[in-house]
């Protein structure tokens, strides 16, 4: 559509533009190239050859020589096939226990009347403020009396569910019609019928998006592997990138090789799991 002044004489090009849409979006644009900046350089420097000075100035983005070595390398001079499947077991399941557990302890919380229930949910969302690192030693000290040092399960069982997963499942579940827990009642369905039939297949998006966090943050974790575990069979892919530094004495293109490595599944798992993240008209929605 073609502005206009008050006299019908269209307005020049110039004035055409929107000029406020451009500035946001050139803003935006600057704030997302400064975040990507450092990831262009790792992904630049993990493809140049050793004959090339990474540290030169001005830097050079684009490598004189793409070469694949450093990643062949790294590969096989380090146990990457074996941190790479740590990293996937650990992350797996530690999303489906998520899924699971924060699942089924929102559904009471959102759903159920029971005396206590908003203190119950008050009291687990105040968890979030505690940091890690608080109770990062009675964890350890725990995990040890239990046997868990060096091993899958130890990884896992302190992140088997959080107070933030909670919190998602539960806003999810309010935001379901009443009918339709009220429907599948009436056809005879158990409370769990009801969490699974009802809630579940209802909240897809929400799901999703807690398994993208839960996902992201099992395999970037480095602390708590690093506390737990001095057996380099059960290192995750984190463990085994900063084992890099010492093996190849700071050679930055293994290292960075080695970092790329390392973020390629959490990129590929988000790509796969964004487009199930589609609302519906009922709220919550569904997405065949």
């Amino acid at each position: 559509m073609t502005l206009e002044r008050r006299d019908n004489t269209p307005l020049p090009p110039w004035k055409r533009l929107p000029w406020g849409s451009l500035g946001t979006y050139g803003i935006l644009s600057a704030i997302a190239a400064t975040m990507l900046l450092p990831l262009l350089w790792l992904v630049s420097t993990a493809f140049k050859s050793g004959n090339e000075n990474i540290f030169e100035f001005p830097p050079r983005f684009l490598p004189a020589e793409p070469t694949l070595n450093n990643f062949i390398t790294v590969w096989q001079q380090n146990p990457f096939g074996q941190y790479f499947f740590n990293s996937i077991l650990v992350a797996v399941l530690t999303v489906a226990l998520n899924l699971l557990f924060c699942s089924l302890a929102a559904y009471p919380l959102a759903r159920l009347r029971f005396v206590g229930r908003e203190a119950l949910f008050a009291l687990i969302v105040a968890t979030i403020l505690i940091p890690f690192q608080i109770v990062m030693i009675p964890l350890y000290v725990l995990a040890v009396q239990l046997g868990l040092r060096n091993s899958y399960l130890g990884i896992i069982f302190p992140f088997i569910a959080s107070a933030f997963g909670i919190f998602l499942m539960r806003q999810a579940f309010l935001g379901v019609p009443k009918e339709l827990e009220e429907a599948a009642r009436m056809d005879g369905c158990s409370e769990l019928g009801i969490w699974w039939h009802v809630m579940i297949a209802s909240t897809r998006p929400a799901l999703v998006t807690l398994a993208i966090f839960v996902f992201i943050g099992s395999w970037s974790d480095f602390l708590w592997p690093l506390i737990l575990l001095d057996r380099p069979e059960y290192y995750t892919l984190p463990l085994g990138v900063a084992k890099l530094a010492g093996s190849f004495s700071l050679d930055w293109r293994l290292i960075a090789a080695g970092s790329v490595i390392s973020i390629l599944p959490v990129l590929v798992f988000f790509v796969v799991m964004q487009r199930y993240i589609v609302p519906t008209e009922s709220g919550s929605g569904l997405k065949g």
